[in-house]
């Protein structure tokens, strides 16, 4: 591994970094001129209401920070190969149909977007950029360190999966102020150097960047936040990750650096499932980051006790791909 190769990756960490701080402000004035506000859903805390009418799509000057800087780093490291542009192209699709989920709210006046069904579409069929790309490259199989399996025909299904599903599980994750980023940088810091030393430099200066983005996003977004990254990075972000994954050959060991992701989805899962069966709940509200909320945890503790593990999941995650 070249030094040029071990230094581009903090290079596009600092320049998105640059970049999200520089774009933050303009946005942000923008947002409030155009009265361009979050509305909350009736059944979120109490606390919540006084953010009504926080800017949203925060996304926005997210992922264009990401896309600039990836470009900008990838040429220079003259790796600005197919899989760059799968990645990029994966990131801006799933960054529009996010869009136009805060754009529906925003007309609306309310906190519903696309249909649950409508957005589900729309990630799978973007969801099948990744997935095409990686069948043509790498066949139907899978890594787990130096461990390899096939997955035959239910490769395809497996990848979308993987893509939807992180794309979900983040956007379930973004309820607090600071939590989306705090509990991503960890995972996508996992995600690249899993990626870095495979092979893989491509998806790892793009996870360099959107590290690098969320640092400067937290500028805007810790408590008590300035704007709200909306779906339109959520949504976004959740499936640039799950395209990172795939493409830096660490699918598996996603479940372990995006494990924060995971409990959030698991929560909500096992929540609806008690309900139904029995008419109890587990939780006093999911996602679990509300429950804790609803114990009496202020925003800034859950936020920093989210990070901490997301980061332990990290470690681990890294750990057990050099290990296995």
């Amino acid at each position: 591994m070249t030094l040029t190769v071990l230094i581009m990756p903090a290079v596009a960490l600092l320049m998105s970094m640059v970049l999200c701080l520089l774009f933050g402000v303009p946005y942000i004035d923008f947002l409030r001129k155009k009265t361009i506000g979050q509305y909350i859903l009736d059944a979120a805390p109490e606390a919540h209401a006084k953010k009504a009418g926080t800017p949203t799509t925060g996304g926005v000057f997210i992922i264009a920070a990401i896309i600039i800087a990836s470009i900008i780093t990838l040429l220079m490291a003259q790796q600005m190969d197919k899989s760059a542009w799968i990645i990029i192209v994966t990131l801006l699709f799933m960054a529009l149909a996010g869009l136009q989920d805060d754009y529906l709210k925003i007309k609306g006046h309310e906190n519903k977007g696309l249909s649950p069904r409508g957005k589900l579409i729309r990630q799978i069929l973007i969801a099948l950029i990744p997935t095409i790309y990686a069948m043509n490259t790498y066949g139907t199989v899978i890594t787990l360190g130096s461990h390899t399996f096939d997955l035959g025909i239910l490769y395809p299904v497996f990848t979308i999966f993987v893509v939807t599903g992180a794309s979900n599980a983040y956007n379930l994750t973004d309820g607090l102020d600071g939590l989306a980023a705090a509990t991503g940088i960890p995972a996508f810091l996992a995600c690249g150097i899993i990626a870095l030393f495979g092979g893989h430099t491509a998806a790892a200066i793009v996870s360099a960047t959107v590290i690098g983005a969320l640092i400067g996003f937290l500028r805007y977004n810790k408590p008590k936040a300035q704007v709200f990254m909306g779906d339109t990075g959520s949504l976004a972000l959740g499936g640039l990750l799950g395209t990172l994954a795939i493409i830096g050959r660490c699918e598996l060991l996603l479940a372990i650096f995006g494990g924060i992701f995971v409990a959030e989805t698991l929560s909500v899962i096992l929540q609806v499932a008690s309900f139904k069966l029995t008419g109890k709940r587990i939780f006093k509200m999911s996602p679990i980051h509300h429950h804790f909320e609803l114990c009496g945890h202020s925003e800034i503790r859950i936020v920093k006790e989210f990070a901490l593990v997301s980061l332990i999941f990290a470690i681990t995650a890294v750990v057990l791909n050099f290990v296995l």
